[in-house]
């Protein structure tokens, strides 16, 4: 299982992703989630990856081999990110025709959802959620974030706190705090953790951290927010069962 979360925002992206796998309990591994594709002053994007490992990492090793290919498109050359997804689409598309009926025959669903969001000089940021079948849909102003993988335990927080307006800090900081609710709630989802930064139109990544478990700033947040929730919750008043009636 796996936790990944982006957000659109007026200033720019916000990523994260863990990078625990497990077939489980006596295999857990940490595998990267989060894969970046930069060409600084031209176009960013990343790309996060759930579902089946064997079938995402099979996804980006072909993006990546089609980089090197002179011919056919690639996220080199695509013009703008409605088509940098499609590509991605088309992508998995290719790996579903080679591998779906191999791995049906073992029992094993196609199982593959993907996160990509960057920004190609010339168009605002964007970021799409990609299905197993290669189709897609976008974030919108309405709805400024999309989750994959193990997504319920950190929704709440980010449905009560960001809006398009959020900054990034402010946002990574809910990311975090998400990601964290999530660590808590599951196994399977795990340290070290991905997060990158990106500032709309600087078509460069800002930051890009991997967070392990030395880090002081995420520490804190795992042990403070779940102090704060405690107080929140202690001055609350207790039912008045009469208002019941």
């Amino acid at each position: 299982m796996t936790y990944c979360v982006a957000m659109r925002l007026d200033k720019g992206l916000v990523f994260l992703s863990d990078s625990r796998t497990n077939a489980g309990v006596d295999h857990i591994n940490s595998f990267r989630k989060l894969h970046c594709f930069e060409r600084e002053g031209e176009r960013v994007m990343v790309l996060m990856t759930a579902g089946n490992l064997s079938i995402s990492q099979s996804v980006v090793n072909l993006l990546r081999e089609k980089l090197e290919i002179k011919k056919g498109p690639n996220l080199n050359k695509v013009k703008n990110m409605f088509e940098a997804a499609r590509h991605v689409g088309d992508c998995l598309r290719e790996i579903y025709a080679r591998d779906a009926a191999a791995l049906k025959d073992f029992g094993i669903d196609f199982n593959a959802s993907l996160i990509l969001g960057g920004q190609i000089k010339g168009e605002e940021p964007r970021v799409f959620m990609i299905y197993a079948a290669g189709n897609f849909i976008e974030a919108t102003k309405e709805t400024p974030y999309f989750q994959i993988g193990e997504s319920k335990y950190g929704k709440p927080i980010i449905d009560r706190v960001v809006t398009r307006k959020t900054g990034l800090d402010e946002a990574a900081k809910c990311a975090l705090i998400s990601m964290d609710s999530t660590i808590r709630s599951n196994l399977s989802v795990g340290l070290p953790l991905d997060l990158v930064i990106y500032e709309r139109d600087a078509l460069k990544i800002s930051h890009h951290h991997v967070i392990d478990q030395h880090n002081a700033y995420f520490n804190h947040i795992h042990s403070q927010w779940g102090q704060s929730l405690r107080q929140a919750f202690a001055e609350l008043p207790d039912p008045n069962w009469q208002d019941f009636k």
